[in-house]
């Protein structure tokens, strides 16, 4: 038997039309050879078809953050490179004419329909250069104390640090989503207030004229089923709340089917993947990431040469220099992703970058109409090596917007450009009118002007008088670059943070819960943390008292007094006899003891341990019963005994010492505390690991509030390894983000107290 039938097939094959069975093994043999060979040609079909299109400098390949390369004359080399910095750079022409060229042939070959950049309510999007990713958990947005959102503080934080936003990115999911069932819907009925609140906060942020956006993960589909298709669940929360957009988590380009579905309602929203989308997505992907490699020659941004109204945010976010990030934007006229706080990591921005930010951002908001010119010109000839420029062109205005990637100043004649009668010229960063150098001809005039050191430069051409708002901006920036970038500190340093003081317990426990005591001992506290991003940077993590900045993994040899623990975590039935006692009701009291009703646990559960219970509720029951919760070292060495096992029935894992995993996509709830006798420990705690996660000690630095959460739990949602990870093992924990009681109560979080009153 040979190839050839099955590749002259190939596009019945492609269509999912079937073939002859073999009967023979050796002619399945030969078949599975000859489909080897198919899908080696299909591919390098696939891959011609992409390469179909005739250009230089315009990479093909849809899953790459993908980058127009500048003029091969403009890229430096070890023999020098002939042509850069001295405005000689014979290819530009023929470059400018290649991109130009695919350019106008590709919108032919995707139908590309550019109506949507044009409707009012999306119009933002082409101005919206500085946005962050805000965790809802991020301390300056909200104030558990006062329970109440304080946007004015948020965003005057960072008008002052680096002059504003036009966008925020609202995170209420990953990491902790999948603690439980909540879905990502969920998570943002789940912030305070419910969606009132968050709708007031939402507007909020609209009279401070600032756009509002949250995420969309597709990957959720392990936790609770939206009920309706996911375009039409999506459109209608971001309706009812008046957001203005959605980011597309891990997306590689948003379907239209979710644009639509937005417009069905009547609430059209801009939509930005986190991934590169197809080309032809542009034209409902108003907005995309850049997440770029970055390398001394700026690179054009393929989507903004496509549709020069398309808005990028460049996103880098565990670099600590943001200046790569900051100097493609300008060259290229777009935004960057000013995101600090990454998953409660704080990564902050160094006042050196901040005042470049600031510096760069007022220019483009300044000049934004002229950032979406269909006359763009990439590389404009430069005279400096080293120099980068773009040029905009308008009717009545021309822009320059200028880089300097060089580790050092370049002083003198930047630009040559078209001398125009009744031109005038004006060096926009630094707030000053030019004096053109003409030729002698007098048809070109020499513009002189400095850059500082990996700087900014900003030049417009005038014909006529300058109107008022340039004026203003003019005198905006000079007195804002009166001082170098390079006097700013651009040294980083992590965050600090400090472990909450929980008070010794004084008097005997009042409860007649059944304790353990705990010898004083001396042991080694190992134990790392499991979030699914951060790595070992300095700043993950947390950092304990003895300890100089958070980190991931933590080894210390320390002495533990003696204490008495609960042999077994508090239950429904114990809660409610602090609940009758007390009548405790917490003021913020969204998704409390979400599973009782009418006051009481469903019948049956007195014995399972009690969830959906805040810190702050814990806390609470704690007070009345005498005692306190655990911190986190005591947790563990109850857990790993006196011979520090890996778990607390010994060093290999047991499934019958824990509840069956559920891994379905609602809670069926937690077992009996007292249901797995084989998962005792060496010093006689029941029901520590793989029921329900248990509170202990919390964390907070300027930014954000975690608390470590011990034991994991019974729910395993499926489907992705995104959801909020399991930390079973004595040595590892979780970290859970803190925003407000509706948030962090989850239904599979309770605790365990402890005494220091033996």
């Amino acid at each position: 038997m040979e190839c050839e039938p099955l590749l002259f097939r190939l596009p019945t094959i492609l269509t999912n039309q079937s073939i002859p069975s073999m009967e023979s093994a050796m002619q399945d043999r030969y078949r599975s050879r000859c489909w080897l060979l198919v899908f080696l040609v299909t591919c390098v079909m696939m891959v011609k078809a992409t390469e179909a299109q005739d250009t230089k400098y315009v990479a093909s390949g849809p899953w790459d953050q993908l980058m127009i390369a500048a003029p091969s004359c403009l890229t430096p080399t070890d023999e020098g490179a002939p042509g850069v910095g001295d405005g000689t750079c014979d290819l530009h022409e023929a470059w400018l004419r290649d991109i130009t060229h695919w350019r106008a042939e590709r919108r032919i070959r995707i139908g590309y329909d550019g109506s949507r950049y044009q409707i009012p309510a999306l119009q933002w999007t082409q101005r919206s250069f500085i946005q962050p990713q805000m965790m809802v958990e991020e301390r300056y947005f909200y104030d558990p104390v006062a329970q109440k959102y304080t946007v004015d503080r948020y965003l005057d934080d960072l008008e002052k640090r680096y002059g504003g936003i036009d966008a925020v990115l609202i995170w209420p999911t990953y990491p902790n989503m999948g603690i439980d069932d909540r879905n990502q819907l969920d998570m943002v009925r789940s912030m305070p207030g419910g969606l009132p609140g968050v709708k007031q906060m939402i507007a909020d942020f609209h009279r401070r004229g600032v756009r509002v956006l949250f995420p969309m993960m597709m990957w959720d589909q392990g936790t609770r089923p939206p009920g309706e298709p996911w375009p039409m669940a999506i459109a209608h929360l971001m309706a009812e709340i008046d957001a203005d957009g959605i980011n597309g988590d891990t997306q590689d380009g948003i379907p239209q089917a979710f644009f639509q579905a937005a417009e069905s309602v009547g609430h059209p929203l801009a939509f930005q993947p986190e991934g590169t989308p197809h080309d032809e997505a542009v034209a409902w992907n108003l907005l995309t990431w850049g997440q770029y490699k970055f390398q001394f020659v700026p690179a054009v941004d393929r989507f903004k040469w496509l549709e020069t109204r398309h808005m990028v945010n460049i996103s880098d976010r565990w670099n600590r220099s943001k200046t790569d990030d900051l100097q493609f934007a300008f060259f290229n006229g777009v935004g960057w992703e000013s995101w600090e706080n990454i998953w409660g990591i704080w990564n902050g921005i160094t006042p050196r970058d901040a005042e470049a930010t600031r510096r760069m951002a007022t220019i483009e908001r300044g000049m934004a109409s002229l950032l979406t010119s269909a006359g763009w010109e990439p590389f404009y000839p430069t005279v400096a090596y080293g120099v980068f420029a773009s040029k905009w062109p308008s009717d009545k205005a021309t822009l320059w917007t200028m880089v300097n990637r060089n580790e050092f100043d370049v002083d003198g004649m930047q630009l040559v450009v078209p001398a125009v009668d009744g031109t005038r010229y004006f060096d926009i960063y630094h707030g000053v009118e030019l004096t053109p150098n003409m030729t002698r001809e007098g048809n070109w005039a020499r513009l002189s002007f400095p850059i500082e050191q990996h700087g900014f430069g900003a030049v417009v051409a005038v014909l006529g008088e300058p109107d008022k708002p340039l004026m203003q901006l003019m005198e905006k920036m000079k007195g804002m670059t009166e001082k170098p970038l390079i006097s700013y500190p651009n040294q980083w340093t992590p965050l600090p943070q400090q472990m909450v003081e929980t008070k010794p317990t004084t008097n005997r426990p009042s409860t007649s819960s059944e304790m353990i005591r705990m010898p004083a001992g001396d042991i080694l506290f190992a134990v790392s943390g499991m979030e699914l991003e951060g790595a070992n940077d300095a700043g993950t993590d947390i950092q304990y008292p003895w300890e100089d900045i958070p980190r991931r993994f933590h080894r210390h040899f320390m002495h533990i007094n003696a204490f008495a623990i609960d042999k077994y975590p508090v239950t429904n039935r114990e809660f409610k006899a602090f609940l009758d006692a007390t009548h405790y009701h917490p003021k913020d009291d969204g998704n409390f003891l979400k599973d009782w009703k009418d006051g009481s646990y469903p019948g049956g559960w007195g014995n399972k341990p009690v969830t959906w219970v805040s810190l702050e509720d814990a806390r609470a029951y704690a007070a009345w019963a005498g005692k306190r919760l655990p911190h986190e070292w005591e947790w563990q060495y109850a857990a790993q005994g006196p011979d520090g096992q890996v778990y607390p029935w010994g060093n290999s894992w047991k499934p019958e010492a824990v509840p069956i995993a559920d891994q379905g996509r609602s809670l069926h709830g937690p077992d009996d505390v007292d249901a797995h006798p084989n998962g005792i420990s060496g010093f006689g705690v029941m029901d520590m690991v793989g029921n329900v996660w248990q509170w202990t000690d919390e964390y907070v630095d300027e930014h954000t509030r975690s608390a470590i959460v011990r034991g994991g739990s019974y729910y395993q949602p499926q489907g992705s390894n995104w959801y909020f990870p399991q930390a079973y093992r004595n040595d590892q924990h979780g970290k859970l983000l803190l925003m407000a009681p509706s948030m962090d109560r989850a239904g599979t979080l309770g605790f365990r107290c402890v005494s220091d009153s033996l």
